[in-house]
């Protein structure tokens, strides 16, 4: 969530060195459960509509939640922003037949400008998540099949970046136990964390603890200036048609804003809006959508998208008018929105897709997500090509730091 950027994969931040190479070890692991057999295939990720039902069951059945691998939203982003990403599916053969992991990804020949190619995840700015959807009643062997696949199909990268995954989620220690056992090298990038909401049983006086006196008593004082001018309200579309209409008011408000003046609203740019438009509604026909929007009298001036699936929930974009700004009114409607949530108990976390150390939500929301992007030798023995592509990782997430803080400086020193 956030009205500046979305999580930032490029980001170099601090729990521990980058790139660190770590042979897993596997003692003392269960063996994998194959429960039945599998079989795997390559297929176009714009091809997929015609599995919509198996991938909507096998999301249900998730043993970690990812609402931007989710059909309606996958498929909507699929032909704007990957074009050519394909995905591995896992099938169990057994009767009835049924869709037991999805993997979305990418072949990179030039990521770094030069071999090695790398095979990385797919994900894209409207997706700051990367945990592929795996079973959770056969994971070990789902991943181990994966694995096989990637390793025997000659026109497949043999290292793998699986990127913005929890580092400390199901799927990933599910992942670094499989590999433990097959004996592969992997090495961590961009660790950062986010701030969630994740209360626990602890809701009731979540925000009093996580808001000082002195805070919460100014921002009822921005709150009543902002009720100056009209009766202030949240107001919540969850049908198709009402999460239609109010997209339209979460576009007006982030284009007269300042990703509007620098040309990077949603609403600028016709392609992305209309995946945005379909991804939103299409969800909202599952349940698993709806926009907020903070009312003064019948103008909006906060509207913040909200996604939902399994007991996880993502708060997805905001925008606020910056003409009402000396009122915090993006605040304002993430307090609100943060009560909502607090009061519903289907709702176990909230993800607020957040850049690290963001401004405001780190002061609201007070767990955090650990993520973090993996860099895995898929064949044993391939250690010259790994510290290869490790290196050449490593050299270029830290050019890419260093050009946004000289960016971010001159913008700074524009102003």
């Amino acid at each position: 969530m956030t009205q500046s950027s979305l999580a930032d994969p490029s980001r170099l931040s601090a729990f521990a060195p980058d790139g660190g190479d770590t042979p897993v070890g596997a003692d003392d692991l269960p063996a994998p459960s194959t429960g039945s057999e599998l079989t795997t295939e390559w297929r176009p990720l714009v091809e997929l509509d015609v599995d919509v039902a198996p991938w909507r069951a096998l999301a249900a059945r998730a043993l970690e939640p990812n609402i931007f691998y989710e059909g309606a939203f996958a498929l909507a982003a699929a032909p704007v922003l990957g074009a050519a990403a394909g995905a591995i599916l896992v099938w169990s053969v057994a009767a009835p037949r049924r869709l037991v992991g999805l993997f979305p990804l990418c072949v990179e020949r030039r990521r770094y400008g030069l071999s090695p190619a790398v095979l990385t995840g797919w994900t894209h700015a409207y997706a700051p998540l990367g945990v592929p959807l795996v079973d959770r009643d056969a994971a070990d062997a789902v991943i181990d099949a994966f694995v096989d696949h990637v390793s025997r199909e000659p026109a497949l990268p043999k290292i793998l970046l699986l990127p913005l995954l929890p580092l400390d989620g199901p799927f990933a220690v599910a992942f670094r136990r499989v590999l433990a056992r097959r004996g592969a090298r992997l090495a961590t990038f961009g660790r950062h964390a986010r701030a969630q909401l994740a209360p626990g049983d602890a809701r009731s006086d979540y925000v009093e603890r996580a808001i000082g006196a002195r805070r919460r008593k100014e921002l009822r004082r921005q709150r009543r200036r902002l009720a100056d001018r009209g009766p202030v309200r949240l107001a919540t579309a969850s049908s198709p048609a009402a999460v239609a209409a109010a997209l339209t008011d979460f576009f007006s408000i982030e284009t007269r804003g300042w990703k509007g003046w620098r040309g990077t609203a949603a609403a600028q740019h016709p392609a992305i809006r209309q995946f945005i438009e379909r991804a939103i509604t299409g969800l909202a026909a599952d349940g698993m959508a709806r926009i907020d929007r903070l009312m003064r009298g019948e103008r909006a001036v906060a509207a913040a998208i909200m996604l939902h699936s399994a007991d996880t929930a993502w708060f997805f974009k905001i925008a606020y008018d910056e003409t009402v700004a000396q009122s915090s009114p993006g605040v304002q409607l993430a307090l609100d929105v943060t009560g909502a949530m607090l009061a519903d108990a289907t709702v176990a976390r909230v993800d607020s897709c957040a850049t690290a150390d963001h401004p405001m939500i780190d002061h609201l929301w007070r767990e955090r997500l650990a993520i973090g992007d993996l860099m895995v030798a898929i064949r044993p023995g391939n250690d010259a090509a790994f510290a290869l592509a490790r290196r050449l990782e490593h050299l270029s997430r830290v050019a890419i730091a260093t050009a946004k803080r000289l960016r971010d400086g001159w913008r700074k020193g524009r102003h």
